[in-house]
C-alpha cells in the first residue's frame, strides 16, 4: 500500500488535522480516520490510505454510468476503490463503499491510462465507490489521461467542498451526480450528509462539464410524489435539458423494504416529462420509451436503447436528425 499525503486539509493544535475535502470538514485526532474511513491522521499529517488501490476495474458501456448524452454507444474503462463519505443504508455497492478492507490491487496512474488506450476506451470513469474520497489518485489519473486525449468521467454523490470541486472541474469532461433526495432531513438521517452542498455541486458543474443526474427512488425513504415534483422543478430551474435518470431500488445492504413500485416510477416519469426534456427510467427492463432518447421538439426517437445495447437512429452532430434541434449530446 502506498500511503500518500492528502490534499485539502489543515494542521491544527495537539496533532489534530482538519480535513476540508468534503462538507463533513472532519477534525481528526492522531491515529484516527474521517467519516470516509480512508483519510487518516498519522502523526499530525493527513494521509490517503487508498492511493492507487483499485477494487474494481472493467470496460463498461458509457450508458452504465449512467450517461446517455455523452458519447452514446461507446465503452469506457471504469475503476473504483473503497470507502465513501456517505453512509446510505441501501447502498448498492456497499461491499466496497462501506468496507475499506475489501480486496484491492495497486495501479500507478500511468498503468490505468495505458490500459484505457490499449482497450480502445474513450477515457476513464471513476465510479463504483465514491471518487471524491479518492481525490489525490483521481487527480493524478485525470492529468495523465488528459495528456493522451482521453476523457475523464466522474460518477459521484456530489458531496464535495468548492475548492477541490474546482480542481476536478478543470479535468473532468462529464459527471453523473446523485441527487439522492430533496429533503435535508433525509440526507442527514439516511446518507449522513446534507442537501445544499450537493445542489451547489450541481450548479457549479453545470456549464463547466457535461452533467446528468440520477435519483434512486427508495421505498420508505424518498418515494413521495411531492418530493419528486420538487426535484423536477429545481432541475428545470437550472436547465430543462439536463438528463435525469430515475432509478428503481431493490433491497440491499441494511434496507430491506420492497422494490420501488413501478407504477410510482412511471408516474414520476410522466410528471417529469412535462418540465424536463430528457427523463430516463433505470433498473426497469422493458419499459416502453423509458431509456430511449426522444427529441423534445418533434418527438422522434434519436437513440434507441435496450439494456446497454444502443442504436443511434437519427442523430446528426448532437442534433436531431429529423428537425435539427440541438439535443446537447456530445459525440
Amino acid at each position: 500500500m502506498k500511503r500518500t499525503e492528502a490534499r485539502h486539509y489543515n494542521k491544527g493544535r495537539e496533532g489534530r488535522v482538519d480535513c476540508v475535502l468534503c462538507p463533513h470538514n472532519c477534525t481528526i485526532t492522531d491515529g484516527k480516520s474521517g467519516i470516509c474511513d480512508v483519510r487518516a491522521n498519522i502523526g499530525g499529517t493527513l494521509y490517503s490510505n487508498i492511493y492507487g488501490r483499485v477494487s474494481s476495474i472493467a470496460m463498461d458501456p458509457i450508458e452504465k454510468k449512467p450517461l446517455y448524452h455523452f458519447h452514446p454507444g461507446s465503452s469506457i474503462l471504469s475503476i473504483g476503490t473503497v470507502g465513501c463519505n456517505m453512509k446510505c443504508s441501501y447502498c448498492q455497492n456497499w461491499h466496497i463503499s462501506q468496507n475499506t478492507a475489501a480486496s484491492t490491487s495497486y495501479y500507478e496512474p500511468s498503468a490505468i491510462v495505458r490500459s484505457a488506450v490499449r482497450e480502445g476506451s474513450i477515457g476513464i470513469a471513476y465510479t463504483y465507490s465514491e471518487p471524491i474520497v479518492w481525490f489525490e489518485y483521481v487527480m493524478d489519473c485525470a492529468n495523465e489521461a488528459r495528456k493522451t486525449g482521453l476523457k475523464n468521467v466522474l460518477v459521484t454523490n456530489g458531496f464535495v467542498n468548492p475548492s477541490p470541486l474546482e480542481e476536478l472541474l478543470g479535468l473532468v469532461d462529464a459527471m453523473n451526480i446523485d441527487l439522492k433526495t430533496f429533503r435535508d432531513e433525509t440526507y442527514k438521517k439516511y446518507q449522513k450528509g446534507r442537501l445544499q452542498p450537493v445542489l451547489d455541486t450541481i450548479t457549479s458543474a453545470h456549464g463547466k462539464c457535461h452533467i446528468e443526474l440520477t435519483t434512486l427512488i427508495v421505498t420508505g425513504i424518498n418515494d413521495d410524489i411531492a418530493e419528486m415534483l420538487d426535484i423536477i422543478d429545481w432541475i428545470a430551474s437550472i436547465d430543462r435539458g439536463i438528463p435525469w435518470h430515475v432509478s428503481r431500488y431493490y433491497p440491499n445492504y441494511r434496507h430491506q423494504a420492497p422494490p420501488t413500485e413501478i407504477e410510482f416510477i412511471m408516474n414520476v416519469y410522466g410528471e417529469a416529462r412535462k418540465k424536463l426534456d430528457f427523463v430516463y427510467c433505470g433498473n426497469i427492463p422493458g419499459v416502453h420509451n423509458g431509456s430511449d432518447t426522444m427529441c423534445p421538439s418533434c418527438g422522434a426517437i434519436v437513440i434507441g436503447r435496450s439494456g446497454y445495447s444502443t442504436r443511434i437512429m437519427a442523430l446528426d452532430d448532437g442534433r436531431c436528425g429529423h428537425c435539427g434541434t440541438d439535443l446537447g449530446i456530445r459525440r
